[in-house]
């Protein structure tokens, strides 16, 4: 979900676990930027699995954001979400906030792409 060209885990070996941080490098306006998160909360239960996690004082924003895969027994369709809540921390982001959420909604599309691309690829 964040292996999309432009945006790539930093620290792929992290482990999915409260307390957890996780760094993730985007390509914005031909810059790479670093952003550090910690993982806050995991849910892994036989039909949801994801987590939680909010940016520490090195990410351009402030907020949570929930990453969730759902899968329903009866219909067996599988779900994906991403939901976010911010703002911008740094004075750079908040001069650019329009730039800033074109970045997060583009990041939804491709990441919702990247789960679906996933899924039809996994063997059944």
């Amino acid at each position: 979900m964040f292996d999309l060209g432009w945006v790539r885990v930093a620290n792929p070996q992290a482990r999915i676990a409260v307390g957890q941080l996780i760094a993730v490098e985007a390509k914005t306006l031909s810059l790479w930027t670093l952003n550090v998160s910690r993982i806050l909360e995991v849910i892994d239960t036989p039909h949801s699995f994801g987590f939680l996690y909010s940016p520490t004082e090195l990410h351009v924003e402030e907020g949570e954001e929930r990453f969730m895969l759902e899968f329903d027994p009866e219909s067996q369709g599988v779900a994906y979400r991403v939901e976010a809540v911010s703002r911008p921390r740094s004075p750079l982001a908040r001069l650019g906030l329009p730039i800033t959420r074109m970045f997060q909604h583009h990041f939804a599309r491709d990441s919702h792409r990247r789960m679906r691309e996933t899924v039809l690829h996994c063997p059944k």
